[in-house]
């Protein structure tokens, strides 16, 4: 079964922040970006990283309506849309907000953030260590608890975090 994924721009943002956006469209076998999330990335400045990675991609861009399901949920626009595509089209969401994770939970839509993206590359062999990866976006601003990205690092590919 090909691995579909929607993306959110937080995931988005915080790779191409560290040189790292590509793994988004390396990993899986198909890749889409609401319209609601390419105008968000696209808000940004004309250098912002996220906003030349994505220019330079021919990413599909899908325009969907808002999930009268997911709607009542009040979440941001591009979580809103990653969510409701995710939901009609069986695509993985790729997101990190916590509301919205909560959301998809609830909707049995299958989720990966940022630190899992990570992983599956460093498992694939896209990047040679993913603790450094995970090193360069926590110093880039990305924030997730310690305790969870050495328990991942262990279990996923037996790296130590060693802050």
């Amino acid at each position: 079964m090909p691995e579909r994924w929607v993306l959110n721009a937080s995931p988005i943002i915080s790779l191409a922040r560290v040189d790292r956006a590509n793994l988004l469209f390396s990993i899986p076998d198909e890749v889409v970006v609401p319209q609601a999330v390419f105008d968000e990335v696209m808000a940004g400045p004309a250098t912002d990283a996220a906003r030349v990675f994505l220019q330079s991609k021919e990413s599909v861009i899908v325009t969907s309506e808002s999930s009268s399901e997911i709607t009542p949920w009040d979440l941001g626009r591009g979580e809103t849309a990653v969510l409701s595509f995710a939901l009609a089209n069986n695509y993985v969401a790729i997101l990190d907000d916590a509301a919205a994770r909560k959301c998809a939970n609830s909707f049995s839509i299958p989720v990966k953030g940022t630190l899992a993206v990570v992983l599956l590359a460093k498992q694939k062999n896209l990047i040679p260590s993913a603790a450094d990866v995970l090193h360069s976006l926590r110093t880039a601003g990305f924030h997730l608890d310690d305790r969870i990205i050495e328990k991942a690092l262990k279990d996923v590919t037996g790296e130590s975090w060693g802050k």
